[in-house]
């Protein structure tokens, strides 16, 4: 697990626990409600981090970070065909 979904973890449990009406401690900090919207802003800072980690590995799968597609300008199937293209 990435540090943006760690935290982004964090912040879901520590935001569920208040809206439940407990307290929650953050580090050396108690949290209670008043303290809610600071945890849902942090949520959703956490929440674009690891959005933008996820699209960072989804593009690394490809080469140099670039996606590939196989075009077949024939009927036949691409998986069945030989290393020359032919049938």
């Amino acid at each position: 697990m990435s540090t943006a979904t760690e935290m982004l973890a964090k912040y879901l449990t520590a935001e569920s626990a208040l809206l439940e009406g407990k307290e929650v401690r953050f580090g050396d900090r108690m949290l209670k409600m008043e303290d809610l919207g600071a945890i849902r802003s942090g949520r959703l800072e956490w929440e674009r981090r690891a959005s933008v980690e996820s699209a960072k590995a989804n593009r690394a799968a490809g080469i140099g970070g670039l996606s590939v597609s196989v075009a077949s300008f024939n009927n036949a199937p691409i998986n069945n065909r030989n290393s020359f293209g032919r049938n």
